[in-house]
């Protein structure tokens, strides 16, 4: 169907006013705490503990009260058919100034390796949604997910296209988990994404072999490798003289995350937090896929 390639939305950026927060502490609903050594001294990071005030005083996690007065997250709230459809109005939650949440597209993507099953993560930002799935943008030329996903040419990584997102509106008392296997997008659709990025990032996608070691120069001693990457942007400065419409490298561009299963679970009182998943059903035939929806135990 022509709906199948509508996206719900695409974000380039998002600037909101998130309230400016000591980075020493975690702010959550009813109760500060900060990480301390624990008393014996033989953890460097004991969580959670006592208040500001007197740290020494063991404490106890804070509550998640968001959803209490009205009565938590519950199955009628769900879109009761598409997971895409709940996202969407979560992330639009998300989205308005007065959550204090500066990047509501902010997540967590996760891979394996195979056949080492050696998991890696890193923070990324969702770029589209679409009827399809979530879509993110990086290189896949070197980089350690492209290892993951599609395999390397020593042959140390077999490639396993299952992927995970994970979103967290802290201010919201919300996540989002989103498990599913990744396909990259066409050339075209890429391109349409680079030609919204700025000019530098553009050339910084030429530039970088993204998570290659970098080497210091050994005829400067102050430097520790930023020179080799520096040179490799002004080669690409070069090489894209004069020119406004640089084309997007054939091995960077947009990754679709297809969910199998998509959880949505909203913080609660005491640690029994409620948790939802849809989980894609395949139809015969060629039909339209099915979603069941389940509540889980926290």
């Amino acid at each position: 169907m022509r709906t199948i390639c509508r996206r719900l939305f695409s974000v380039s950026a998002v600037t909101l006013c998130p309230k400016r927060l000591n980075p020493r502490i975690a702010t959550f609903t009813t109760k500060t705490m900060a990480l301390h050594p624990a008393q014996d001294g033989a953890k460097l990071i004991f969580a959670p503990a006592g208040t500001l005030a007197d740290p020494s005083v063991p404490g106890q996690a804070a509550q998640f009260l968001k959803a209490e007065t009205r009565g938590g997250l519950r199955r009628s709230d769900l879109d009761p058919e598409s997971p895409i459809a709940q996202f969407h109005t979560w992330f639009t939650d998300a989205s308005q100034p007065e959550t204090g949440i500066s990047h509501p597209e902010t997540c967590t993507l996760s891979t394996a390796q195979l056949p080492s099953g050696r998991v890696s993560a890193r923070m990324v930002y969702l770029k589209e949604l679409d009827p399809k799935g979530f879509v993110i943008y990086s290189n896949f030329g070197t980089s350690g997910k492209a290892r993951d996903l599609f395999g390397s040419e020593d042959g140390s990584s077999t490639g396993n296209p299952w992927a995970s997102l994970v979103f967290w509106w802290e201010p919201l008392e919300r996540q989002v988990r989103v498990e599913g296997r990744a396909e990259r997008l066409t050339t075209e659709e890429s391109q349409a994404y680079f030609d919204t990025r700025v000019r530098g990032s553009r050339l910084g996608a030429w530039s970088s072999k993204q998570s290659a070691v970098l080497l210091p120069d050994p005829a400067n001693p102050d430097d520790d490798g930023r020179t080799q990457l520096e040179k490799w942007v002004k080669e690409s400065e070069q090489r894209f003289e004069g020119e406004e419409n640089i084309p997007v490298p054939e091995f960077w561009g947009g990754l679709r995350i297809v969910p199998e299963r998509v959880e949505f679970w909203q913080g609660r009182q005491n640690r029994l937090h409620d948790r939802f998943v849809y989980d894609r059903v395949r139809q015969d035939g060629g039909g339209e896929d099915k979603w069941t929806l389940e509540r889980l135990s926290p």
